[in-house]
């Protein structure tokens, strides 16, 4: 796999199946965050922020055009015990204050959503069994906002599984409390013609630890845009995902780490696997430090697996920096084919070729699967990335 890493600024790599660049352009957006969608233009695609997106595919979410119908989604949350599951109307102060929409889609869908389900981790609880949110689409259009809150030294895992098919414009905050420690697993397992934009956003409270795992299988336009801020000193931020986009599928996932706070510290790692014709996928990962943010540590990291001919990677990770002062920061991008005498190796010591294919595959996501924690989610996800490779058989 050709990799890039630290490359200067405005440098460009390309081939005929990925594009890895750096810009300090990409965490400017071409409207500053509002929750009014008037302050958004509608996107034509030649903007920074929807260059790579198929418009057309969007059912009409980024111009206005798209209304709520239909009976839309289907939101069931399953929670332990002295977890307080709510659900408020858009007058609620929590709603918003983890992060402002940043472009059209997200402004729609905070304007359009009539009920918010809110998920309160009180503080110093420490959740011995995940928080379960299931969000099934049932053939609508629907807006949605979700609210997930730790207080202060809470410790707690939430899986939001999406299934089914809709298309879906939503926004989910995460608000931790100081010392708090949440991880969250978002499974996008759609139907085929599902499409699902959605922007998350984390605000990391003073020494409080987010985890976040992002998996993208279904789908027919999937585009999320994790965020993350932090209200104090200490954070740490960790973002992961994991896709495998097949025959004519968009999957694009959008982050931006804010470093707004000293002595902060944010990974992300994203793995991807493409297969099929027209098989197309996007990671931009966008890291801002500013100037108050001594002591920041960073490191973001995209690879992306190119099973068959005819699939398109896009892979751009972005540093800014406006202070000298910091740990470290770094990134690498790195896009390869599938590699042909891994393959050889192994049917050489008589294992068969499909063998042989889905034992490489499942090394290359073994790791980010492994860091999840909850068995049954990892079984699953395992089991469904068998399930894509002898789909291409």
């Amino acid at each position: 796999m050709a990799e890039a890493q630290n490359i200067p600024a405005g440098s460009t790599t390309a081939g005929s199946i990925a594009v890895a660049a750096e810009s300090t352009v990409a965490t400017r957006m071409s409207a500053p965050p509002s929750f009014d969608v008037a302050d958004f233009p509608v996107p034509h695609g030649r903007e920074e922020e929807w260059r790579f997106t198929p418009l057309e595919r969007l059912r009409g979410l980024h111009d206005g055009t798209a209304t709520a119908t239909g009976t839309g989604i289907k939101v069931d949350i399953d929670a332990p015990e002295g977890v307080i599951v709510e659900t408020v109307g858009r007058d609620d102060a929590r709603l918003g204050k983890a992060g402002t929409p940043v472009d059209r889609v997200a402004a729609q869908a905070y304007s359009s959503f009539e009920k918010a389900s809110v998920v309160t981790v009180p503080k110093e609880a420490v959740l011995t069994e995940p928080v379960r949110i299931s969000v099934h689409g049932e053939g609508g259009t629907a807006f949605a906002h979700q609210v997930i809150e730790l207080g202060a030294f809470a410790e707690a895992v939430v899986v939001i599984d999406h299934t089914g098919d809709a298309v879906l414009a939503a926004n989910v905050d995460f608000l931790l409390g100081d010392g708090a420690k949440l991880t969250v697993v978002s499974v996008q397992d759609w139907d085929d013609k599902a499409v699902h934009v959605s922007q998350h956003n984390a605000l990391v409270g003073r020494d409080a630890t987010f985890k976040s795992f992002v998996v993208t299988f279904g789908g027919d336009v999937v585009r999320l845009h994790p965020r993350v801020q932090y209200a104090g000193p200490g954070g740490e931020a960790e973002l992961f995902g994991l896709y495998f986009t097949d025959q004519g599928q968009h999957q694009e996932h959008r982050l931006l780490v804010d470093h707004n706070a000293p002595h902060c510290k944010s990974n992300a790692a994203y793995k991807g696997a493409l297969q099929g014709q027209d098989a197309h996928a996007v990671w931009i990962g966008d890291v801002l430090i500013r100037v108050m943010a001594e002591g920041t540590d960073t490191y973001e990291m995209n690879r992306n697996l190119v099973l068959t001919d005819g699939a398109r990677v896009d892979s751009v990770p972005n540093l800014e920096i406006e202070t000298g002062e910091i740990a470290g920061a770094g990134h690498a991008s790195a896009t390869g084919r599938f590699d042909d005498e891994q393959l050889f190796y192994l049917q050489a010591r008589g294992i068969p070729a499909g063998e042989a294919r889905r034992l490489v595959v499942r090394g290359f996501f073994a790791e980010l699967v492994q860091k999840i924690g909850l068995p049954d989610v990892e079984e699953r996800l395992l089991a469904k990335i068998d399930a894509e490779l002898e789909a291409s058989v």
